[in-house]
């Protein structure tokens, strides 16, 4: 019947009324030799109902099928007597099972010239498929519909006449999987072993077609007896398990070969390599587990087929295994692109990017990632983010210890400054989360841990994922994430506002907000008028402030003030602040050059503009000039404190030396507010609030006498009373 998948694929195999037929003249000639054997049979009278049914099926039967057995004795007796092994031949040959896999792997490639030879695949996929899970009690079949196949019927049997022919040692079944081998040299390795399955498919099919055989079927049940199906050969349970083994080996060998043939690059699917160490092995122990049944299935040796399956199914552990993370990595591969080339393009909001970049696939079997802040973990995940800006702290897990001081700085003043709005951004709104990229979790027991004690002296959010991100490449890719740490800067809608804002924050700390590479050009524009200037008036000034992480001191005044203020700057210089690394530059204006003191303020006066002011930057900059220019009226002496090339404070005199006088009593802030700067601002506007309340008692006596405008007088006038006003709420306040 059409619908016997197993039948049918027998059949097919067998190529039975395709390429081999039972010909007129064939048929004649059995005619003729039943009526002799007719004759001559009587006294026999069990074989009677096999001349009956010879008689009614005379045309049409299946010749080739119906002698298939003895054909294939009278091969075996000619091939075991051509290539029989002598005693001391057999001493010589080796047992395989006393071999290492590396012994069997090396003499396996020597038969393996190249794979270039065409073969079927697919159908003889499918027909032995059908065959060996037929038998094995498995229901699943699939249609096949073949005329022809390479290679062709007549190789597929003369590959299982070997088999048959083989005796039934170790050490003569592994010459014998040798010899076919070298017979499939130019075969690729999946086509050997599904080959060298479709010749086993033949004898051993065939067992199982006559086994099942009705009892009404006269014709089939003396074919059966013929064969001693279930007679004098039976299929013992060590073969039907040595076969499961065997179907579930083809399933791997043809995956491993159908992923072989995608050119996945072998760095991202590197399983897929590790496999190909073991599919010689596999395929040797398949063809040699092969050759030991159909041994024990005609009936010609007794193999211990369950040692050929224990040593099967060793390797097939090994590739199962290998070609799991094959699928795992395929399944990332796949991930990736549907990530990149789909969705990447069409990025609805700054939530689904993060989905993009770090949330699995539902079918991935991965854990899910979750989101801290402060140490609590966020319930609705990424979602948090909705809305909001987020800065993308990228990193590893070592060195980072910079890094997080000055993001917790930035963190702080956002908290702090939540409602404040600059430039159309309201610092409420901005966000951060570390995405640690660590490639292999598992490759190292104290990465966990290190992330535990790095997450504790986080406030932000923190992503926890101990599995390799699923954006991994696209942050690579899209993000140039290249090992180093990096922030990028996201708007609510899911653009990239600046790719890496690390440097301009160490540079500008918190001014860079909101850290677009367009605010640091303001910034830079707002400070390079005054280092050109200075630059101008002194070449020494050039050095000053390369380093972005640098505190630069640079002041002036009268002498003794001057003596003071360098001394006491280089009390700090020799101090450790909290194993917080702080480097203190100084600078005195004028100090290898008295010429330079007017120089520069005279440069600073030609910056004043008496018009009104262009553009924001521009108001800053004539702001900056005014409050130096006030500052210089300070009798005692001025200080101006950057860091970097970013200037942070401008202060009079006394309030500023004060503060540096008194770091005894602040240094120790220096840590919690994550930078030296930040710190002696806070100190400064202590100092400056004590000065501006003090009390002053000026008494003066008037140099000019006056007289009297009456010219009919012309005497002195008498002072009787004198008016001082400051200038604070005037134009030319210094308010600082």
């Amino acid at each position: 019947m059409v619908t016997d998948q197993f039948g049918n694929s027998l059949k097919q195999l067998n190529q039975v009324q395709i390429s081999r037929k039972v010909l007129v003249d064939i048929t004649d000639l059995v005619e003729d030799r039943r009526m002799v054997l007719a004759e001559r049979i009587v006294v026999e009278p069990s074989l009677r109902p096999l001349i009956q049914h010879l008689h009614h099926k005379t045309r049409y039967i299946n010749f080739i099928r119906r002698n298939k057995s003895v054909i294939t004795m009278a091969l075996a007796l000619v091939n075991s007597s051509a290539s029989a092994t002598t005693p001391q031949q057999k001493d010589q040959l080796p047992n395989p099972f006393e071999l290492q896999d590396s012994q069997i792997r090396y003499n396996v490639y020597l038969t393996h010239v190249n794979d270039d030879k065409e073969y079927d695949g697919d159908v003889l996929f499918n027909l032995v498929s059908n065959i060996l899970n037929s038998t094995s009690a498995q229901v699943s079949a699939t249609v096949v519909s073949a005329t022809s196949f390479k290679p062709d019927f007549p190789t597929l049997k003369r590959l299982s006449c070997q088999m048959i022919s083989t005796r039934g040692t170790p050490e003569c079944a592994h010459q014998t999987t040798l010899k076919i081998l070298q017979q499939l040299s130019g075969f690729s390795w999946d086509a050997k072993a599904v080959i060298a399955l479709a010749a086993f498919s033949l004898e051993y099919g065939e067992f199982w077609r006559l086994d099942r055989v009705q009892i009404a079927d006269q014709f089939g049940n003396s074919l059966k007896q013929l064969n001693q199906v279930q007679i004098s050969r039976k299929v013992l349970a060590d073969m039907t398990d040595l076969v499961t083994v065997l179907g579930e080996v083809l399933n791997y060998i043809n995956l491993w070969a159908k992923w072989s043939s995608m050119d996945y690059d072998t760095e991202e699917v590197h399983s897929l390599l590790a496999a190909m160490q073991e599919i010689p092995l596999v395929v040797y122990w398949t063809i040699a587990s092969i050759v030991a049944s159909v041994g024990n299935l005609v009936g010609i040796s007794e193999h211990k087929l369950s040692n050929f399956k224990d040593r099967l199914r060793k390797i097939v552990i090994k590739l199962k295994s290998h070609m799991e993370s094959s699928k795992w990595e395929i399944g990332r591969i796949q991930d990736f692109k549907i990530r990149i080339d789909i969705r990447y393009p069409k990025i609805k909001d700054v939530v689904d990017l993060l989905d993009i970049l770090i949330i699995p696939a539902s079918d991935g079997g991965t854990s899910i990632p979750k989101i801290f802040e402060d140490g609590a973990q966020i319930k609705n995940g990424i979602e948090v983010f909705k809305q909001k800006y987020v800065m993308l702290f990228i990193s590893g897990l070592d060195s980072i210890g910079d890094e997080i001081l000055l993001l917790s700085s930035i963190y702080r003043r956002l908290q702090e400054h939540a409602e404040e709005e600059i430039k159309g951004f309201k610092k409420g709104d901005f966000r951060i989360l570390w995405i640690p990229m660590v490639d292999d979790w598992n490759n190292d027991e104290t990465k966990r841990e290190k992330f535990y004690n790095l997450k504790k002296s986080m406030k932000w959010h923190v992503l926890e994922y101990f599995e390799k991100l699923p954006g991994y490449d696209i942050i690579v890719e899209k993000l140039k994430y290249d090992g180093r740490p990096i922030v990028t800067v996201i708007n609510p809608q899911g653009q990239i506002m600046n790719e890496n804002a690390l440097q301009i924050i160490f540079e500008w700390e918190i001014e860079a907000f909101p850290f677009r590479q367009i605010d640091v050009d303001d910034l830079y524009k707002k400070w390079k008028w005054f280092w050109n200037l200075l630059e101008k008036t002194d070449d020494n000034a050039k050095l000053l402030g390369r380093d972005n992480t640098s505190c630069v001191f640079i002041y002036g005044g009268n002498d003794s003030w001057v003596q003071n203020m360098k001394n006491a700057i280089g009390k700090i210089e020799k101090h450790v602040i909290n194993n917080v690394d702080v480097n203190i530059e100084r600078y005195q204006l004028g100090e290898h050059n008295p010429d330079h003191v007017p120089s520069f303020w005279i440069g600073l006066d030609g910056k004043k503009k008496n018009k009104e002011c262009k553009g924001r930057v521009d108001c800053e900059i004539q702001e900056v000039v005014r409050t130096l220019l006030c500052l210089k009226q300070d009798p005692s002496g001025w200080v101006v404190l950057s860091r970097g090339r970013n200037l942070k404070l401008l202060g009079h005199a006394e309030p500023m030396y004060q503060t540096v006088v008194e770091f005894e009593k602040w240094k120790n802030t220096v840590l919690e507010k994550e930078t030296f700067d930040v710190a002696f601002k806070e100190h400064y506007d202590v100092v400056k609030e004590r000065y501006a309340s003090r009390p002053y008692d000026h008494t003066s006596s008037v140099l000019a006498t006056i007289t009297c405008p009456n010219t009919t007088c012309g005497r002195v006038m008498e002072v009787t009373s004198i008016n001082y006003r400051c200038c604070h709420g005037s134009a030319n306040s210094c308010n600082i």
